[in-house]
Formats: structure tokens, sequence, C-alpha cells
């Protein structure tokens, strides 16, 4: 009986140790490559400048798709030219943005206006769900007519792709920064 009391005496001290505290929360450590930009070095009606570590797709009709392939994104660039229809554009490329309220929590517009480069347009952040979550358009207003679209390959899961959008919406108000049209 002596031993079994020592022994729970025993153990009693020996378990007694600090307590035990849950592990605090890990958040993901993403680290994105310095950004060195160059200029499109394709024959296009317009020109901007692109990260350098993308990959470009030449497409038909003077459209591109600039890949982001260790995020596995894409900005998906068309360009249509005005002929007398910058309205239907225009409400074309707004209608494709507002698709996205069923997903969206919100879509946050921002207006682009460069007199001097001829260069307006607006981007919509779209938070939420939605397919995508960037969309832009951009036009000179006389001639020329581009839209863009910000697409991830995976599903749309904004807290874990949001960093990437971030990241990559810096590169698109970079383009439109550089944007210029060709003659």
């Amino acid at each position: 009986m002596r031993n079994i009391l020592l022994l729970i005496f025993i153990l009693f001290f020996i378990s007694c140790k600090e307590d035990v505290l849950p592990k605090p929360k890990a958040y993901l450590g993403l680290n994105y490559p310095e950004k060195t930009y160059k200029k499109l070095n394709l024959d296009r009606p317009y020109s901007f400048n692109i990260l350098e570590n993308t990959t470009i797709i030449d497409e038909n009709n003077n459209w591109l798709k600039i890949k982001y392939p260790n995020l596995k994104a894409s900005i998906d660039i068309t360009y249509r030219p005005i002929k007398n229809n910058l309205n239907e554009l225009l409400t074309e490329a707004e209608k494709l943005v507002f698709k996205h309220t069923v997903k969206a929590e919100e879509i946050i517009p921002k207006d682009f206006v460069n007199p001097q480069k001829r260069v307006f347009g607006s981007m919509y952040e779209i938070t939420g769900n939605a397919a995508s979550q960037i969309q832009f358009h951009i036009t000179d207003s006389t001639k020329n007519f581009i839209k863009g679209s910000l697409y991830f390959y995976i599903k749309p899961n904004y807290d874990s792709v949001l960093p990437a959008v971030d990241y990559i919406k810096k590169d698109i108000l970079h383009l439109v920064e550089t944007l210029e049209w060709k003659e």
C-alpha cells in the first residue's frame, strides 16, 4: 500500500508540467520574385510593359494571354477596333463584370484617365469567390478598345488567392500606366 501511495505521489509531480497550449495559427508565407518589366515585343495596335517572368501566348485578332505559370493565373487580353460601336463595347465589358455578382461580395471600380496618352478606362476589383477577381477595359475612345480579365486555374477561394491577386493587380496597373496606342 505504501508503494502504491508513493507511486501515485511521484506520478502526480511528474505529470504536472507546464500547461499545454494550442499551437498558434500558421500563416502562408508566399515569396514573390522582384518585379522587372519589359516592353511587349509583339506587332499590335497597342504596346505596354509586362512582367519579365510571365509567358506570353500570342493569339489571333491582336488578343493575347499573359500567363503566370507559378501562380496558375493569366491575364486574358482581348482587342477590338472601334467602328462606331464604343457604347456597345463598353456595355459588353460591363455586362461581363456584373455577371460575377452571383458569387461576388463586392465590386470595386477604379477609373483611368490620361488625356495626354489617350488612355481611358476602368478596372473592377471583384471580391469573393468569383471566377475572375479583376476585370478592366481601356480605350482611346476613337479607334481602339482593350478588355482584360484575371483568371486563376483553380477553384475560386478568395482568401487563398488574395495575395496573388494583389501581386498581379500591380502588374495590371503598370500595364495601364505604360499603355501606348500605335498609329
